[in-house]
């Protein structure tokens, strides 16, 4: 007798035009059972009904809740979510988001009505309500995903590889994101450090065409104390914290390092720090914002 499968729902919930349909569909054709825009009334009738029944024939399920369905309730809805993961550690909430002029841009290119816009509400007043809203499941969300600068093709690649490949949810995944500052904070981050304290290649005529995975740079930033000692720093702080992330049932945990222009030092720690916990962990994945190649 084979061994029975354990049960997996994950939850995708975001603002409208931020990609929920197309990451929902990927997990259709990755075999999940799919919902979309299910009532949020149903949502503990569901859970039990998978993660709650070992002989359900829907082992893998994935639901869509936004905001035409949660109404006010978004905070008890989260509530109740909460006390399943307690009981249940296979549940997982995907929030995906943009900035609000993607968001416009895009409502206003495929001419689509948002759900919640009127003739009393405008497009700007309906995105700006949404937020509202949602934010109760988008602070207890398992990953935060920002669609803003991502391509159709790019977005289903990481719906492939952060969600579907690493669904079975058996340890943490960790992503360390290097950034600048000038650019704006990563929406995704879970935790931030700011190493713009460091000194700074770019000063220096040979290293500013060069970027953190570059030798030049490496042996200049790995020969100053203080870079080793915030290196050292940030290890031992996602060290000592990442058992308690788990204990709450967080799957993912995206540590953002930035500096000025996010080619320097913040890559250079993200590729240090990548070599430790890949020592430790199966998933840990980098992802130099600010770099294109």
């Amino acid at each position: 007798m084979s061994a029975t499968v354990e049960a997996q729902l994950i939850i995708i919930s975001g603002r409208s035009g931020s990609g929920k349909s197309v990451a929902l569909r990927q997990l259709e054709d990755a075999g999940f059972y799919c919902v979309d825009n299910l009532p949020a009334s149903l949502l503990d009738q569901l859970i039990q009904s998978t993660l709650g029944d070992r002989v359900s024939p829907h082992r893998k399920v994935a639901v869509s809740i936004d905001a035409r369905n949660v109404g006010d309730n978004t905070r008890t809805i989260v509530e109740n979510i909460q006390l399943h993961r307690k009981r249940f550690a296979n549940i997982a909430i995907y929030y995906l988001d943009a900035n609000n002029e993607i968001l416009m841009r895009r409502f206003k290119e495929t001419r689509r009505r948002h759900p919640l816009s009127s003739t009393h509400i405008s497009l700007k007043q309906a995105i700006e309500w949404e937020d509202s809203l949602l934010e109760p499941l988008r602070e207890h969300a398992s990953l935060l995903i920002d669609t803003s600068a991502t391509s159709l093709h790019q977005f289903r690649q990481y719906v492939l590889d952060r969600i579907i490949q690493q669904s079975d949810f058996t340890e943490i995944a960790l992503r360390l994101i290097s950034f600048g500052y000038k650019n704006g904070l990563p929406i995704e981050a879970d935790i931030v450090f700011d190493v713009r304290c460091l000194t700074n290649p770019y000063w220096h005529e040979d290293l500013r065409n060069c970027d953190g995975r570059d030798y030049a740079v490496q042996d200049y930033l790995g020969k100053r104390p203080e870079v080793i000692k915030m290196r050292d720093d940030i290890q031992r702080f996602i060290d000592s914290w990442i058992p308690a992330f788990q204990r709450e049932n967080r799957h993912y945990l995206s540590i953002a390092i930035g500096c000025t222009g996010g080619c320097h030092r913040s890559v250079y720690l993200c590729e240090e720090l990548s070599k430790h916990f890949r020592a430790q962990l199966d998933n840990v994945s980098v992802q130099h914002r600010e770099l294109t190649n």
